[in-house]
């Protein structure tokens, strides 16, 4: 599967989208630096880069650039008081940088 190409098709189509990189992970981390993640307006995704929650959350958070615009960059973490309700309890870290394609 082709992140890159699936988040062009989407636009080509004329619906919103949102690309998610995994920029920089600790400990135990599902999927490794690079690891993408494309989001449609209407909640369709396709990729990866994390599991369970984290990706919820991820989803969640491109859906509402999608309607406004811009980027974000998303920590979960052991530290963040978000670790047991995303899932990452087992001690990892992980960066996540989301941007409305345009």
């Amino acid at each position: 599967m082709d992140i890159l190409q699936t988040a062009q098709d989407w636009k080509a189509k004329g619906k919103g989208v949102a690309l998610a990189t995994v920029v920089e992970t600790w400990g135990s981390a599902p999927q490794p630096v690079g690891s993408q993640l494309v989001v449609d307006g209407d909640g369709h995704f396709e990729g990866a880069v994390s599991g369970g929650c984290v990706e919820g959350e991820v989803i969640s958070q491109a859906q509402e650039l999608i309607a406004k615009g811009g980027h974000t960059l998303l920590e979960f973490g052991v530290a963040d008081e978000t670790a047991w309700r995303v899932g990452l309890a087992c001690g990892g870290r992980i960066k996540i940088f989301v941007e409305a394609v345009s």
